[in-house]
């Protein structure tokens, strides 16, 4: 090899290891990392009518391997929502999944759902509440209704995590 490829190489290689040794170099397996705790939605229908109801489902996943103390959570209309004011609705109902049942959840609404997940999510696993949305009797129709969240988590080691915006399954409210 000549003597201007080997000091080509050996910048680079120097370089390489620079940016290695600050943290600055792509980590190979960043897609393969789970987020320390993640929310996801379901609902149990994609289409309503006026006067109907659709089960929304919330689950929160802790990836971590310490406990989940608290989360702060607030789920918000979407953009298109919100430029559809004659689609009606409310949230009626809220539920906790357990073991040996569902309980009644602490709070409905777009602030701190976070404490309906119960008091702590164990390393592994997931705590799921189910919103139920009632569509309003003189709700329009045609449109589609939807939602957004985030969520602040905190874990037992002080440590704590962010995500979102998680987006809702949209539910399309159809004329009866």
């Amino acid at each position: 090899m000549p003597r201007t490829q080997l000091r080509r190489l050996g910048l680079a290689s120097a370089f390489a290891l620079l940016l290695a040794l600050f943290g600055l170099a792509p980590a190979a397996n960043a897609a393969e990392t789970p987020e320390p705790a993640e929310l996801t939605f379901a609902t149990d229908t994609a289409t309503a009518v006026p006067g109907g109801t659709v089960n929304l489902s919330m689950t929160l996943t802790n990836n971590r391997s310490y406990d989940i103390w608290f989360v702060h959570q607030t789920i918000d209309p979407t953009y298109l929502t919100t430029q559809r004011p004659d689609l009606k609705y409310a949230f009626t109902g809220c539920a906790l999944t357990t073991a040996t049942g569902s309980t009644p959840c602490s709070g409905t609404g777009p602030a701190d759902l976070g404490g309906n997940y119960g008091t702590t999510v164990p390393p592994g696993q997931s705590r799921t509440v189910t919103l139920t949305l009632e569509i309003a009797e003189d709700s329009g129709c045609n449109g589609d209704i939807g939602f957004y969240s985030y969520y602040y988590a905190e874990f037992s080691d002080s440590a704590n995590a962010t995500g979102g915006p998680v987006h809702t399954p949209d539910t399309r409210v159809l004329c009866p």
